[in-house]
């Protein structure tokens, strides 16, 4: 009964090797096809490649193995073959790359029985081969942070180099680790594992340069010392919690003056910080202040305030570690300025204007007196002037007759101005009067 049934399970197993090579109504993703390697890989050391069928199902359709119903074809070159291995619906080949380049590998399925026809399924990989060591570096610590290569400061990171050595092509070679931490410290160990502490915040890169050696033998039945290396680094971002917040500020003030307070974090940058002024010093709840990034250690808080009396700043700043509160009380006095700023201006205007009626007092005062004094001459013979003292009358007597008893005019000028300073000067125009 079993030569009766064989027939019908090889249609079934042909028909499921060209399920996922059919058009989308009869393969209807039931199939993918998958090409997988273990590269990158350095030079001299197998990389492996696997092509295969798998059920999009998860594999629950049960297919027999010990029979290939399907040919795989690759094509490798320039790479070396060293393995092939066949299954029902899966091939895997080993090659071996002497020289570093990426390497193209071409994959296609055909039917068991018909390996001319044309392909059903084909895929493309490309391999990559190095001259230096393949690996990378792998940083952890005992708490997590949130951001991408973020840890704590003065708490232990665990930094390790991981060998991609798939083909144990070094099983024979000893290493040689030289560790550059990025803070001026320096180390060389033969342990692929080291643990540091970091003491300060900031960014820093840890660099790393392996050394694997080993002996080989040479085709004149000698040995040779064989050596490879590479450079390998990570990024670090340490950050440290939130220890409280240093204010540096007035605590008495005036009011409507300009208040400037210092707020100096104990903690690690980028912060986000929310304050609230308030007479009590109470702690803020959520959403009571809207919160301003700072990207540093330190903000400058500015407040103007308009009535006097007691109030308190209540602060709160976090990173992505911690958070903390800080309260600072502020006495606000009433100013005495204040009356004097709007009193200046006035006084100035009153000083001006009392400043401008005394210069016009004074000058039309002057002017008066002028006129009066020019006004009093009386230049009759019969005016009772002569009846004064005999100073005066010594006096006229040179204003009216020193012109008859000087010898010179010059000398009656001069003797006219030192007798009358109120006359006007002797420039000016002289009305002649006739007696």
């Amino acid at each position: 009964m079993a030569p009766a049934l064989w027939p019908h399970v090889s249609r079934f197993l042909w028909l499921a090797c060209l399920l996922p090579l059919a058009p989308a109504g009869v393969a209807a993703g039931l199939y993918e096809f998958q090409l997988t390697s273990d590269s990158p890989a350095t030079t001299g050391a197998e990389v492996t490649v696997t092509a295969s069928l798998v059920a999009s199902d998860n594999g629950s359709l049960f297919l027999p193995t010990s029979v290939h119903f399907c040919h795989f074809h690759w094509i490798h070159t320039p790479l070396l073959l060293t393995g092939k291995t066949e299954e029902a619906f899966s091939s895997t080949i080993r090659v071996v790359g002497d020289v570093p380049g990426d390497f193209p590998i071409s994959v296609w399925v055909t039917t068991a029985n018909c390996r001319t026809c044309q392909p059903k399924a084909k895929s493309l990989l490309v391999l990559t081969i190095t001259e230096s060591l393949v690996g990378n570096l792998v940083v952890t610590q005992n708490t997590s942070l949130p951001w991408p290569s973020s840890y704590l400061t003065k708490t232990a990171l665990k930094i390790s180099f991981l060998l991609h050595d798939p083909s144990n092509f070094f099983k024979t070679a000893s290493f040689l680790y030289s560790w550059d931490f990025g803070d001026g410290t320096q180390m060389v160990t033969d342990d692929s594992t080291v643990y540091y502490n970091y003491s300060v915040i900031g960014n820093f890169t840890v660099k790393l340069k392996v050394v694997a050696q080993w002996e080989q033998a040479t085709l004149d039945a000698g040995k040779s010392v064989v050596q490879k290396t590479g450079d390998f680094s990570a990024p670090l971002m340490l950050q440290e919690t939130l220890q409280g917040i240093q204010i540096s500020g007035p605590t008495q003030i005036q009011s409507f003056q300009k208040m400037t307070a210092t707020l100096n974090f104990l903690g690690s940058p980028p912060l986000s910080l929310c304050w609230r002024l308030k007479h009590e010093c109470l702690p803020l709840e959520e959403g009571e202040c809207h919160p301003v990034p700072v990207a540093s250690t330190a903000y400058n808080l500015t407040h103007v305030f308009r009535d006097p009396g007691d109030y308190c700043f209540s602060i709160r700043a976090e990173n992505v570690i911690s958070k903390t509160h800080q309260y600072h009380r502020i006495q606000v006095w009433p100013t005495s300025m204040q009356p004097a700023i709007f009193a200046f201006p006035c006084a100035t205007v009153i000083t001006m204007m009392l400043a401008l009626i005394m210069y016009i007092t004074l000058r039309n005062s002057a002017h008066q007196k002028d006129m009066v004094e020019v006004a009093d001459f009386d230049f009759s013979p019969m005016s009772d002037k002569n009846l004064e003292s005999p100073a005066r009358g010594k006096r006229c007597c040179h204003m009216c007759c020193g012109p008859f008893l000087l010898e010179s005019s010059s000398e009656y000028l001069e003797v006219a101005r030192e007798s009358h300073g109120l006359l006007p000067p002797l420039y000016k125009s002289v009305k002649t009067y006739t007696v």
